[in-house]
């Protein structure tokens, strides 16, 4: 894999068929080095979660070419394209998507347990990660016993236990108070310094951008200038 970058597209297109065909993505191109803190601006529809959802491995472009870490996303098969998804991307949704009949210890470390992970390790990586957000008091409670804010942190901690090396995160502050969400944001900072992790954030809080190394803007699919982060030696 390429050291040099963590992301790279080259013209990417994403269309929605249909009777009426949507561009969500227009001729995206961009570079983002390993280890970077990237925020993605832009209003309700201008293309956010599409462009997370292309760089994670659960959709593919229209045209265009998704490089991430030097592999090539477009050609690679359902088989191969599941298999980096687990290995290499931890994934925060809006919607969370825990299980209910899991607690939140055994959430964190379903994926895991998905990779095989042994399930006294997973409990050790679970409970750490769920540390590492401030929800060690609430490893075994469900879904249905816990805040939004809570199911949040739940959602991100499940997207950090397998120490990926690209974490996507879809709005991750959206239902955490002012404090909990400046938290959040420096322990997701501290994880891209220190793990070498690339983060990309979508989202509309400005506080995600005032921490970030870089903000790309979106506006009905295409990206604002600059179009371009260069990558960096």
């Amino acid at each position: 894999m390429n050291p040099r970058h963590a992301i790279r597209l080259e013209g990417v297109h994403k269309v929605y068929s249909g009777a009426t065909p949507v561009t969500a993505l227009a001729d995206i191109s961009v570079t983002v080095p390993s280890g970077s803190l990237v925020a993605l601006a832009g209003p309700s529809g201008s293309g956010k979660t599409t462009l997370l959802a292309l760089i994670g491995g659960l959709d593919r472009p229209t045209t265009g070419t998704v490089d991430i870490q030097g592999l090539e996303l477009s050609g690679l098969s359902e088989r191969r394209l599941a298999a980096f998804r687990r290995n290499h991307v931890g994934f925060v949704f809006q919607d969370f998507k825990l299980i209910d009949v899991l607690t939140a210890a055994e959430n964190v470390a379903l994926p895991l347990r998905v990779n095989r992970i042994p399930s006294r390790l997973a409990r050790m990586q679970s409970l750490k990660a769920l540390s590492a957000v401030g929800m060690e008091h609430r490893v075994d409670f469900r879904p249905c016993a816990l805040s939004g804010g809570e199911k949040q942190r739940v959602a991100i901690a499940r997207a950090l236990a397998g120490s990926p090396s690209l974490l996507l995160a879809d709005e991750p502050t959206a239902n955490l108070d002012t404090k909990a969400g400046l938290r959040l944001i420096d322990q997701i900072q501290t994880i891209a310094q220190t793990r070498g992790t690339t983060v990309l954030i979508a989202s509309h809080d400005p506080r995600v951008a005032a921490k970030a190394d870089r903000v790309l803007h979106l506006l009905d699919g295409r990206l604002s200038v600059p179009n371009k982060v260069e990558v960096v030696a």
